[in-house]
């Protein structure tokens, strides 16, 4: 993989317009980056999610679940340019790999279309990317992380399913179940992804240890869900997070070709695995 990095000179400079996409007034990326948002009827957070989105991004991905609203409609006036993709399958890991598929981008960027997200962090998760990782991981709990979502029950699940991933696969993830991420597209043949439902997230993170990909924590603030009701069952998917984790501890996976590589530790980031 190959990436430019240095601060932007202006627009009108025609060396950088050719080669750069600017990011802030100091970094400028020139790998394209897709934006993957699965949705089921959710035409009322869209206008939050896509206002947050940096206007630097190639590609908006939106993977629609058979939504019986305005979801597409919304997406479409928002951004003439969105790429919508119809699910066929059922689930939020169907909707992902169904997106992950349509994404001509070199780095992959998950958002959830509930308006938790903050699109404004994007730029941390490439930034990780560009500046060496294969995979930049969301984290609540990293320092500068945060999250106002999480019930008590859903918090202390989370923390003994992650020791539990920690302790059987050598990570040191500080969250996970969280599905604000992003990776160099690459990475897929190395992961492939089988799953269709919200325990995703957490094959994910499984399979990038184990398949020796560096990964980078990005400390991330989860707000709460803006309209609707969210489809997570606590009980329900944590039994199918834990479900995924025995059953990967008992499969084998070949490492990567690339070994991990330290990672030069960024403000608040750290290499994770």
């Amino acid at each position: 993989m190959s990436a430019f990095v240095r601060p932007a000179a202006g627009e009108d400079d025609p060396e950088v317009s050719g080669r750069y996409r600017p990011v802030t007034s100091q970094f400028a990326i020139a790998p394209p980056v897709s934006v993957v948002i699965p949705a089921m009827n959710e035409a009322e957070n869209l206008p939050y999610v896509f206002k947050t989105l940096p206007d630097w991004i190639h590609e908006v991905v939106l993977v629609d679940g058979n939504s019986t609203d305005d979801t597409v409609r919304v997406a479409r006036d928002l951004y003439p340019d969105v790429k919508v993709v119809e699910q066929r399958g059922k689930g939020k890991g169907d909707a992902l790999i169904t997106g992950f598929a349509a994404c001509t981008g070199e780095i992959i960027v998950m958002v959830d279309a509930d308006g938790s997200a903050d699109g404004g962090e994007i730029v941390s998760y490439v930034s990780a990317l560009v500046g060496g990782a294969d995979f930049a991981k969301g984290s609540r709990f990293a320092n500068g992380g945060g999250t106002d979502d999480m019930t008590l029950i859903r918090k202390l699940g989370n923390r003994v399913l992650c020791s539990i991933v920690n302790h059987k696969f050598g990570a040191r993830y500080t969250d996970l179940c969280y599905g604000y991420n992003a990776f160099w597209k690459h990475c897929l043949d190395a992961i492939a992804l089988d799953c269709a439902g919200f325990e995703v997230e957490t094959l994910m993170n499984i399979r990038v240890v184990k398949a020796g990909l560096r990964v980078q924590e990005i400390p991330s603030h989860e707000f709460v869900r803006i309209h609707g009701a969210s489809n997570l069952r606590a009980v329900r998917d944590g039994l199918r997070v834990l479900k995924v984790i025995l059953h990967e501890r008992g499969t084998r996976r070949a490492r990567h070709p690339r070994q991990r590589l330290a990672i030069a530790p960024a403000a608040n980031h750290g290499e994770v695995s």
